[in-house]
């Protein structure tokens, strides 16, 4: 019997200077809205963003390399009009391989790190 009951939030890395074109992507783009950041936390840099049922937590990292192929898969609905919105606003969308009971795709965010998004079917 597990005892893991849910995961709270995704955490990704960027580098400096990168909240601005987290701000950009997460709330322009995805429709998230940004948390505030603990004090004792928001000393590191890095943006927070929550919408329904998701939390992204974004930290600084001093040697950044963007997550090409470890990815959260985070679930959508409408994938098609989401692709649409992300391509119309310059975020490239690749339509993903086939898996039974989900329609899929891959983005990036404006680092470089994978992100994979599912609709159930």
């Amino acid at each position: 019997m597990s005892l893991l009951t849910g995961i709270h939030h995704v955490q990704f890395a960027m580098p400096h200077g990168g909240e601005p074109h987290a701000r950009k992507f997460w709330i322009g783009v995805m429709g998230l809205k940004e948390m505030e950041k603990p004090a004792h936390l928001a000393v590191n840099g890095g943006c927070w963003f929550e919408g329904e049922g998701v939390s992204i937590h974004y930290g600084v990292e001093d040697a950044f390399m963007p997550a090409r192929r470890a990815h959260p898969a985070l679930l959508v609905e409408n994938l098609g009009a989401l692709a649409a919105k992300l391509e119309a606003s310059g975020v490239p969308f690749k339509p993903g391989k086939p898996l039974d009971g989900y329609r899929r795709g891959d983005i990036a965010d404006p680092f470089g790190n994978r992100i994979e998004l599912m609709e159930r079917l």
